[in-house]
């Protein structure tokens, strides 16, 4: 795993087959990577650049993961905690799909309430939220929490 902060010049290679998360807010590509489930030990290529200089954010971060794409219900993670960010699946070393990760109307089976006294928590219950404008209500305990919170 590559980790560079800051705007010195590194040279990144390219991947052959993958997925690039840009756009991702200063200091939280580590979060993402940990939400992924991408340790220490991940047998490709990972790179993560925090800190760089962005037109559009100011400073940004961006991660790169050889062999692994990063669609569906893991997008839907990403967004949790970089809703601003952009996914781009790399195959045959070229941009086969991009898009805009968005905040779901409706998580199922993701995330975790943060409050501790919710039956999911304690029994096997699925995960359920509603979306209610920036957060998410809690399909059991029916408590309101912001998107980040889910993302532990």
């Amino acid at each position: 795993m590559i980790i560079c902060w800051g705007d010195d010049m590194l040279t990144v290679e390219p991947i052959e087959d993958g997925t690039v998360i840009d756009h991702i807010q200063a200091g939280r590509g580590k979060k993402v990577l940990e939400l992924l489930g991408i340790r220490e030990g991940y047998p490709e290529r990972v790179a993560l650049v925090m800190n760089v200089s962005s037109k559009r954010m100011g400073k940004k971060d961006i991660v790169k993961i050889a062999g692994k794409a990063i669609e569906g219900e893991l997008a839907n993670l990403v967004a949790l905690v970089a809703p601003k960010s952009s996914i781009n699946i790399i195959k045959n070393g070229k941009v086969s799909k991009k898009y805009n990760v968005e905040l779901p109307e409706k998580l199922e089976g993701i995330g975790t309430c943060p409050n501790p006294n919710c039956i999911t928590n304690s029994e096997a219950a699925d995960k359920k939220f509603q979306k209610e404008g920036e957060a998410y209500r809690c399909y059991y305990c029916e408590r309101v929490f912001n998107a980040e919170e889910l993302a532990r």
